[in-house]
């Protein structure tokens, strides 16, 4: 295991669609593996596939690892199959916008399917942190960042902090 190299925004890979997992192999355990490692040394909560250079729709999350014991969840070609009405706001983070904080508005609740490193089939109903990291960690796997989130006075304010 490896700590990689965390890409930052405006990173041409940041913004690209990334392909499908075809196949779980060793190079998608190695990845997974790594990302961890990465996740955790990054103190993040979320990490796509994206931000370690690699366009593949993979991502890992473990929202509660700072509070307790690490459970992390993988997910590969992850979908999100219904959203809430409902939202909320919350100010997110992001390891490729480091020192950046986004207030973004996002579906309060989802439901999830996604293939874990096993290769089973899973899904969930996603509330709270777990909901707000899924989007926020499947935005990337479509290309969009926090900044894509926020109406353009806030992405301006805050490429200029980001850049300063």
């Amino acid at each position: 295991m490896s700590v990689l190299k965390i890409l930052t925004w405006p990173h041409p890979l940041l913004a690209r669609d990334c392909d499908p997992v075809e196949e779980i192999d060793s190079a998608v355990r190695h990845l997974v593996s790594d990302m961890l490692e990465t996740m955790y040394a990054a103190e993040g909560r979320g990490l796509a596939a994206p931000q370690v250079g690699q366009a593949v729709r993979l991502f890992v999350m473990d929202t509660g690892w700072k509070e307790r014991a690490p459970d992390p969840v993988i997910c590969i070609n992850p979908e999100i199959t219904w959203s809430s009405p409902e939202t909320t706001a919350m100010d997110e983070g992001c390891l490729s916008i480091p020192g950046v904080s986004a207030r973004v508005n996002r579906p309060a609740q989802v439901h999830m399917r996604w293939t874990a490193l096993d290769g089973s089939a899973n899904e969930d109903d996603l509330s709270g942190l777990a909901a707000i990291c899924a989007q926020h960690e499947l935005d990337h796997l479509d290309g969009i960042v926090t900044l894509d989130r926020v109406d353009r006075q806030t992405r301006l304010a805050l490429i200029e902090e980001y850049t300063a």
